[in-house]
């Protein structure tokens, strides 16, 4: 039968493996790539999105990225209650 924790184990797991995983394509792609490499990145605070990028066009699409995350989590949020 399985715990609580077997599952938190399970899960921690899986979200440290994403991280490394997306931490050696970053890496792979500036050592391919070190002139043309353009990053940009979405952080969430709730419903609110913090964009950040390298160039206008990664920061846009992190922008559109973010508000439509946005826009679903508000949209789920109504649904629930």
């Amino acid at each position: 039968m399985r715990t609580s924790q077997d599952f938190l184990r399970v899960g921690a797991t899986v979200t440290f493996l994403g991280f490394i995983i997306l931490l050696l394509g970053i890496v792979l792609t500036i050592f391919q790539h070190p002139a043309s490499s353009q990053v940009g990145g979405l952080i969430m605070i709730g419903p609110i999105p913090i964009v950040f990028g390298s160039s206008p066009e990664i920061t846009t699409n992190m922008l559109g990225l973010g508000l439509i995350v946005s826009i679903l989590y508000l949209f789920l949020w109504k649904k629930k209650r």
